[in-house]
């Protein structure tokens, strides 16, 4: 079959493939692909289902071009809700520059946000080396990238000195990671997605953690679904956070937020 090398027939081939927004997606490609090998070589991949915005390099996030390689989560729009709830915050701290850290951080979209919309001591943590690699392109020198497991890599200079601290954990339950769409299924980390027998393990470790890492009155902001936040606000609340759920219908997105106690 002859490779594709215009706009049409870059339409006519992802139709072939299944992908259901194929002329948005067709234009996509064609703007990335920097030479005829390249496009064809892009519109193959997209066919067999690597996700586009790894096909292209890049997501849109909070008005943001992140980039995104091939193995990094790639990040949902509905995450943008768990940004502007981090960012309310992370806006709120007054008299200093307030301290943000971003968990389980991908490709550094939440983090990357932040620094864009406020003035912060930005740092972000994840345990993939490809994903620690997006993160520092995609942070640059608004913040620091630290490669490791949840707190591990961390600065100890940072106990008890976060006052935002933004975890979009997995959370799909493991016997449900067979039902997601091929894109993640396939193309995206299974450690990015597994949340554990009820999705909810890494958030209960980043729960019991976060005391020792939160200011005095700082907050941790853990994305969930809705099925899942009656468990997840008790997991905050057993790690001693006082907490309410923001919910957006608009992206069906749900958050809980848990904050530590104010001291004299």
């Amino acid at each position: 079959m002859t490779s594709p090398t215009t706009y049409a027939e870059v339409v006519d081939a992802l139709r072939a493939a299944g992908c259901v927004y194929a002329e948005d997606e067709a234009a996509m490609i064609v703007a990335a692909a920097e030479s005829p090998r390249r496009l064809a070589e892009m519109v193959r991949d997209r066919s067999v289902g690597l996700p586009l915005e790894q096909v292209v390099g890049w997501a849109e996030f909070c008005g943001l071009r992140i980039v995104v390689r091939p193995g990094v989560f790639v990040p949902r729009r509905r995450t943008e809700w768990l940004a502007a709830e981090a960012i309310r915050l992370a806006a709120r701290v007054a008299g200093r520059r307030p301290v943000v850290l971003d968990l389980c951080c991908g490709a550094g979209a939440l983090a990357a946000a932040v620094a864009a919309a406020v003035d912060a001591e930005v740092h972000a943590a994840d345990i993939g080396r490809a994903a620690v690699e997006c993160a520092r392109l995609n942070l640059g020198d608004r913040g620091q990238v630290h490669e490791g497991d949840l707190f591990e890599p961390l600065p100890a200079r940072l106990r008890r000195r976060v006052d935002v601290l933004v975890a979009n954990v997995p959370y799909v339950p493991s016997d449900e990671i067979d039902l997601l769409p091929a894109e993640a299924r396939v193309h995206e980390p299974r450690v990015t997605l597994d949340g554990g027998a009820d999705g909810l393990d890494v958030a209960r470790r980043v729960a019991a953690g976060a005391p020792a890492w939160l200011a005095p009155g700082g907050s941790l902001l853990v994305e969930t679904s809705e099925r899942q936040v009656v468990t997840a606000a008790r997991v905050l609340e057993a790690a001693g956070l006082t907490v309410r759920v923001a919910v957006s219908d608009e992206l069906e997105a749900t958050v809980v937020v848990g904050t530590a106690a104010e001291t004299a």
